[in-house]
């Protein structure tokens, strides 16, 4: 473990490539955040708990997303750096505990857990490299700014009296993004250079995918911690069956052929930087809601199923598969057909399921799942008995 300066502050080329102890363990720290999201949609049973849900999820997945890059950018061994993660896991930490009271109108504690962190990681940095004539300062200092100016609309939704916050948090939200998407303009700085986004490394990769396994377990979490309140019947053991079995498809459907994805040529993988986060969140939100149907078979396997739930359900698969397969083609991947041609018998089912009993809708939605993993299977197949045909 080392202090050195600025210049040691940025990640060296030749530091190791894996995930440090610390960042596992800040990793750790969004399991309970990513459930709450799920458990406050399939409770909440309504579109606007979802759309505040998922909004607040954004927040969440912008935290983790931001500081993965800074740990990419910077080095994670250094003090500075293990002091902004520890920060930001204790904000994450206030933001989970914070997520109820938040969606049910009281959003101060959330605004303060999730500003803070992204405030203080501005203030060490530029506070360190102040002095030093750096590219890594002036990447710090755009970050910095940016968030200082959706800061303002997080704290002042939060603070205004009997207003709704949630137009304020949307426009918090759409800043940050917009922003990064935008490469940072900032005033006397400009924007990022792209070529900076060109030296993220493996390590980046790497971190995306140990994100989407934990947002994965929750797919089997939250329904766990509902059967465990539950009486087991074997209904209810079905779905809960069920849904360990789809989280298995879609983590195959997520980690095949995503090992090229971390031997990017040096031009695709700052691209692949600048897609991920927002990729990625499509994927994750399919995650959640996948996660939030899970909850609500095992809560109700049988009867009829609410729309809302056919939904997140039969939609969850759509937005996990169509985010990961956006990622696959813009990274010159193509399009990956074999599998974007099942999301219409997906969407095709939406207005029968309602009929249905949940823990139909649900074998329906692992069939389906089922059917694209064999394709994938089928495909590699195909293209080996071509190869070797030749």
């Amino acid at each position: 473990m080392t202090t050195g300066g600025a210049t040691s502050l940025v990640r060296q080329p030749d530091a190791s490539n894996r995930a440090t102890l610390l960042e596992l363990l800040f990793d750790v720290v969004f399991v309970a955040a990513i459930a709450l999201v799920s458990m406050i949609i399939s409770d909440g049973e309504s579109w606007a708990t979802t759309g505040h849900a998922l909004l607040l999820f954004m927040a969440i997945w912008w935290t983790w997303s931001v500081t993965a890059i800074t740990t990419d950018f910077y080095d994670p061994e250094q003090r500075p750096i293990q002091a902004i993660l520890m920060v930001t896991a204790f904000g994450a930490v206030g933001t989970a505990a914070a997520l109820p009271s938040a969606v049910d109108g009281h959003p101060l504690v959330f605004a303060v857990a999730y500003v803070a962190p992204h405030v203080i990681r501005g203030v060490i940095l530029v506070g360190i490299l102040h002095r030093h004539r750096h590219k890594a300062q002036e990447r710090a200092t755009r970050f910095f700014f940016w968030f200082t100016v959706s800061g303002i609309l997080w704290i002042l939704g939060a603070l205004l009296p009997d207003q709704p916050h949630w137009p304020l948090w949307a426009a918090a939200l759409a800043i940050e993004y917009v922003s990064t998407a935008a490469r940072y303009p900032t005033p006397f700085l400009g924007r990022v250079p792209l070529d900076q986004y060109e030296k993220v490394t493996e390590h980046l990769g790497e971190r995306y995918q140990q994100f989407v396994i934990l947002a994965l377990g929750d797919i089997i979490l939250v329904p766990t911690l509902k059967i465990s309140s539950s009486d087991f019947a074997f209904s209810r053991l079905g779905g809960f069956l069920i849904a360990f079995v789809t989280m298995l498809l879609l983590w195959q459907l997520y980690v095949y052929r995503s090992g090229s994805i971390l031997q990017l040529s040096r031009r695709l993988r700052g691209r692949a930087a600048r897609l991920a986060p927002y990729t990625h969140l499509v994927t994750l939100v399919g995650a959640v809601l996948v996660a939030a149907g899970a909850d609500r078979v095992v809560h109700q396997p049988t009867g009829t199923t609410p729309l809302h739930t056919v939904v997140l359900m039969l939609g969850g698969p759509v937005l996990f598969i169509s985010g990961r397969a956006f990622f696959t083609y813009r990274l010159g991947g193509g399009v990956p057909w074999h599998r974007v041609a099942w999301l219409p018998v997906l969407g095709v089912m939406i207005p029968w399921a309602p009929g249905w009993p949940p823990v139909l809708v649900a074998v329906a939605a692992a069939l389906v799942l089922t059917a694209v993993v064999a394709s994938d299977l089928l495909r590699d197949r195909w293209r080996q008995r071509a190869q070797s045909e030749e």
